[in-house]
């Protein structure tokens, strides 16, 4: 594949957009299961409390240059902040070159955002913010706007995956009183089922299911990780595989059939 000076010129600009809007999801990340202020409030240090200067919020590259260390108070910074950023940034170019660049592509880089910021936090408490799934369901809903020729398939992915695992979770609290799925990632797959279209949501699934089943196991073989897993990193990971590929894998699964 050939790529011109003007599209590395572009994908250059999308990595330093992504990158930029990383840094927003790193507040989002700390602050929202807080329940602070990320509209207003500015920056500041984890631990001292200091107010960050401004050139010392400039993604990836501030954590380079203060050697991951507050530049008041010394401490450790986190290495979460270069790695989401980078990685904001990073998806953001694999979306762009696989899709082109389009207002579809804009959509899907934002609801990847939104993806890492449910997979750190959920990772972290075992729960996943209402109001994230509720700006996935928004973006969902302009993507139909915008190609209303196959809003039947999202309306069924509404509920294809979202339906069997809300059923799965009444009959495991009447049985055995337990939950087979969280609330929240039901309603993750709800929301994002509505994004992308019954197929891709179905296949979405079952990659998370099989990489939650192989990570988490592995984990608790090396680790003390407890049984319980946080389902939505997988859940994720596998609808990022399956909104930019989902149509491709399908097509090939079908056609070794």
């Amino acid at each position: 594949m050939n790529i011109s000076a003007a599209e590395v010129a572009v994908y250059i600009l999308v990595f330093i957009y992504g990158i930029v809007l990383g840094s927003f999801l790193n507040v989002l990340i700390y602050r929202i299961p807080n329940k602070e202020n990320f509209t207003t409030e500015r920056s500041h240090c984890m631990t001292c409390g200091t107010k960050i200067k401004w050139y010392d919020l400039i993604p990836v590259f501030s954590y380079i240059f203060l050697r991951g260390k507050c530049r008041s108070c010394k401490s450790k910074i986190s290495v979460q902040y270069p790695i989401v950023e980078g990685l904001n940034g990073l998806l953001y170019v694999i979306i762009f070159i696989v899709r082109g660049i389009t207002l579809d592509s804009v959509l899907i880089a934002f609801v990847t955002s939104i993806f890492i910021v449910i997979s750190v936090i959920d990772w972290r408490t075992y729960e996943i913010p209402f109001g994230l799934n509720i700006a996935i369901f928004v973006l969902a809903v302009i993507r139909i706007g915008i190609k209303p020729e196959g809003w039947i398939g999202h309306l069924i992915g509404f509920v294809a995956v979202s339906g069997f695992m809300l059923i799965c979770l009444i009959i495991g609290r009447m049985i055995k009183g337990v939950d087979a799925f969280g609330g929240g990632d039901i309603k993750l797959m709800a929301a994002a089922g509505l994004f992308a279209g019954w197929k891709c949501v179905i296949l979405a699934f079952l990659i998370g299911c099989v990489l939650g089943a192989v990570i988490h196991s592995i984990r608790m073989k090396l680790t003390d990780a407890d049984r319980v897993l946080a389902f939505g990193p997988y859940l994720c990971v596998g609808l990022f595989i399956s909104i930019l590929f989902g149509n491709n894998i399908i097509d090939w699964y079908l056609g070794m059939l």
